[in-house]
């Protein structure tokens, strides 16, 4: 079951506990001011997600609906977005990106 991305700045919050936002963001290798926006609810972009699961030790899988038992850590990933007037082509690019990312952090290989 993926969690929504809203629940990633409530993990953020919870990790960082009592700790000051620069200390917990210095951990997850981000500036203070990424690490605030993210945690009150604006998305990252790709290297930053990537950062700040493996900080928070989650699959970033968990955050966008795929299947990390089965996974099959051999395929490439490839996103294709049909067109439509409804997404702007900052945004599908974006969300391609993200998609990418999320597989370099699992994969451990920040191939882009």
């Amino acid at each position: 079951m993926a969690l929504p991305m809203a629940e990633f700045g409530r993990l953020i919050a919870t990790k960082r506990g009592s700790k000051g936002i620069r200390t917990a963001a210095i951990e997850a290798g981000v500036s203070s001011a990424t690490l605030s926006r993210v945690e009150n609810g604006h998305m990252p972009d790709l290297e930053t997600f990537a950062k700040i699961c493996k900080w928070l030790n989650r699959d970033p899988r968990e955050f966008l609906g795929l299947d990390s038992e089965n996974a099959d850590q051999s395929r490439k990933t490839v996103v294709h977005f049909k067109k439509n007037k409804t997404v702007s082509m900052e945004t599908a690019t974006a969300l391609g990106e993200l998609i990418i990312a999320a597989e370099n952090a699992l994969n451990d290989t920040p191939n882009m």
